[in-house]
């Protein structure tokens, strides 16, 4: 990794650091990275630091050491209004669209220029104490003792703070019981902190499943999300062209072509850009 490569992580680490509140917070709220490295990383201290660890931390704090350009599709600048809308008003809202729309990488962005947004991956095997302490990490903090104890201070916290939001992305992967959860957030948070949960159609099928079967809890959850949910554009031939062009492929007959094969999906698109590249680069007819 060059030294510029890790200029422009450090950069990103300072802000980082600002939105968090401070370099011990922000710590914090990495996987493996210390207070220690942290500090290092801000004052050029980097003779000890690996390159994996400069990756490590590049990958949690919303940096692309790909060079990878994000581009604002109108799934994107959707998002970003309705990130906008929830952190200001402190809303609670779902918002659903396809698989490879975009959602993420513009969650990314968002909470990377923003300061008090929490943006979580979700994933199948959270629990409820795996959530909450999902969730703690996220804010910068680390508190033992059991469920209660540290859902106070997780309440604590974000009502310390002006406009937080939590986006919880990819929710439809959480089980029933940290989806009830949710409702004690909303519960203890309301008017103050806005919460977004993002996710795939799925979603909403089953909790509007949830609510006609009367299961437990979806009731509850379809009140406190408004009775709607909101959509995310599919992203189009335009966004497509957008995405190639801003990346290095601008020969008409190569979009084109992209664009009928990637059926939308923003990841495959990725992946035909990269392929491309490296097929000029092997063919000597462009530079990586």
């Amino acid at each position: 990794m060059t030294r510029d490569e890790k200029n422009l992580i450090a950069e990103r680490l300072r802000e980082y650091c600002e939105n968090m509140g401070s370099q011990a917070r922000a710590a914090k709220s990495l996987e493996n990275i210390s207070t220690a490295t942290v500090s290092k990383m801000l004052t050029g201290d980097w003779e000890k630091i690996s390159d994996e660890l400069w990756r490590a931390t590049a990958a949690q704090i919303g940096h692309d050491v790909s060079r990878w350009r994000i581009v604002e599709t109108k799934g994107y600048k959707r998002i970003t209004f309705l990130m906008d809308h929830a952190k200001t008003d402190s809303l609670v809202m779902a918002v659903t669209g396809v698989a490879g729309c975009g959602k993420t990488e513009a969650i990314k962005s968002y909470t990377s220029a923003h300061r008090n947004v929490y943006h979580l991956m979700c994933s199948e095997y959270w629990n409820r104490p795996t959530f909450i302490q999902k969730l703690l990490k996220a804010l910068g903090e680390n508190v033992g003792g059991g469920v209660g104890e540290q859902m106070d201070e997780i309440v604590k916290v974000l009502n310390s703070q002006d406009s937080p939001l939590i986006i919880l992305d990819e929710a439809d992967k959480l089980r029933d019981q940290v989806l009830y959860f949710f409702i004690s957030l909303y519960n203890s948070l309301e008017g103050h902190c806005g919460i977004v949960m993002v996710a795939t159609d799925y979603l909403k099928k089953r909790i509007e499943r949830g609510v006609r079967l009367k299961r437990k809890g979806y009731e509850e959850i379809y009140s406190r999300i408004g009775r709607k949910f909101v959509q995310v554009q599919v992203v189009s031939d335009e966004d497509v062209a957008q995405v190639c062009t801003a990346n290095g492929v601008t020969d008409v007959r190569v979009i084109k072509r992209i664009q009928s094969e990637s059926e939308n999906d923003l990841r495959r698109v990725k992946r035909a850009v990269w392929a491309e590249k490296k097929r000029k680069v092997s063919d000597g007819s462009g530079e990586e």
